[in-house]
């Protein structure tokens, strides 16, 4: 090469890289504030997805109350046909039921 040559070629090669080293460094920079805020918005849950969990739970809550109901009326009634171990059964679901209750909210009639 010649020695005139190399000095404009150097220059712009260092004015053609000099975005990409710009772009390396402002990346190098901002990673880490990236991660800490990916971090921290996995390890927080909004609200409405906390609402949307309640939900869930209630809902859980809802329908095995209820599958206790049903088995709780059929024992009873053989209860009340004197049978002795159906009696049991009905104090123990109904042990199961109030213990599950207070986890479900009452719902108000605001007729």
């Amino acid at each position: 090469m010649r020695p005139g040559f190399v000095l404009p070629l150097c220059v712009a090669i260092t004015a053609l890289t000099s975005g990409c080293l710009a772009k390396t460094a402002l990346d190098v920079v901002t990673a880490p504030v990236k991660v800490v805020s990916k971090a921290a918005d996995m390890a927080t849950t909004s609200q409405s997805e906390a609402d949307e969990k309640r939900g869930r739970e209630i809902r859980k809550r809802e329908e095995e109350l209820g599958k206790l109901d049903r088995q709780y009326e059929k024992q009873r009634e053989k209860c009340e046909d004197g049978n002795r171990r159906a009696c049991e059964k009905a104090r123990e679901i109904y042990g199961e039921m109030q213990r599950l209750s207070p986890g479900v909210p009452l719902e108000r009639d605001d007729r």
